[in-house]
């Protein structure tokens, strides 16, 4: 009987290469045990049979940002009333903790090019969360570029919504969601507000607020039913299945 070894030490001597070298190999994906790809260096290994990709190359980390389509618990009746408006301002953002990124839920048409490796799934951070109950776009990036972009210059940074709503709009309501309406007592800057449909309406605002989007519509009359982020800056969610993830590709930007 073989005593089992851990598959980057039995790399290394078939190779052969560096200990190190194995590892990195089998993080980036260029490693097969009896024909499934294996990314943990550590995998124990008997008499199976191993492949490295013939065109295996150690390639440099480069933080990588990761694009998700979020869905909802729960997309009706997510917003509360006027009066409770003040208190759960603060609440209805959360740094909510990051959804199940792996190799399983990437999407297949990603067009980034980049190999899902073990390391892109570590001290990912969670950036613009969405509001209680919203879906849509959410980012988490190893990138410090990306951090400093949206949330340092976030006041830059354009969002865009998609905004189910009930109810009648007053006479001018559409003037004054484009702009006329205070929030916590503060003029909002101008946005751009117009109709999708007959009950969806298109934001696209920027240094949005928790809160600020429900109180915009209850202001002219309306309440919100379900509220999709679908784009941040320059990035769209495009065509991202829901639950879902992509990379953003290297030249993209914010």
């Amino acid at each position: 009987m073989v005593e089992p070894v851990r598959l980057a030490k039995r790399l290394a001597e078939m190779v052969p290469c560096s200990r190190r070298e194995a590892e990195l190999f089998i993080e980036s994906g260029w490693v097969k045990v009896d024909g499934m790809v294996v990314l943990e260096p550590q995998f124990r290994i008997s008499q199976q049979k191993i492949e490295l990709h013939p065109d295996a190359k150690l390639i440099p980390h480069e933080p990588v940002t990761i694009l998700f389509h979020h869905t909802s618990g729960n997309d009706n009746r997510m917003v509360a009333e006027e009066e409770m408006q003040a208190i759960k301002a603060i609440e209805a953002i959360k740094a909510i903790t990051p959804p199940q990124i792996t190799v399983d839920n990437h999407a297949g048409d990603d067009p980034s090019g980049i190999r899902p490796m073990k390391r892109h799934f570590s001290k990912l951070t969670p950036i613009l969360p969405l509001e209680t109950n919203a879906s849509g776009l959410l980012v988490f990036t190893q990138d410090w570029r990306v951090v400093r972009k949206l949330v340092d210059d976030a006041a830059t940074v354009e969002q865009e919504y998609i905004v189910e709503v009930d109810g009648e709009p007053g006479a001018h309501g559409l003037k004054q969601l484009n702009h006329g309406i205070s929030f916590h007592s503060r003029a909002l800057p101008p946005a751009k507000v117009s109709w999708q449909n007959e009950t969806h309406l298109r934001f696209a605002l920027k240094s949005v607020q928790p809160g600020q989007i429900a109180h915009m519509c209850q202001s002219v009359g309306l309440q919100v039913r379900s509220m999709k982020r679908i784009r941040i800056g320059k990035v769209s969610m495009a065509k991202l299945p829901p639950g879902q993830w992509r990379y953003l590709p290297a030249n993209d930007r914010f």
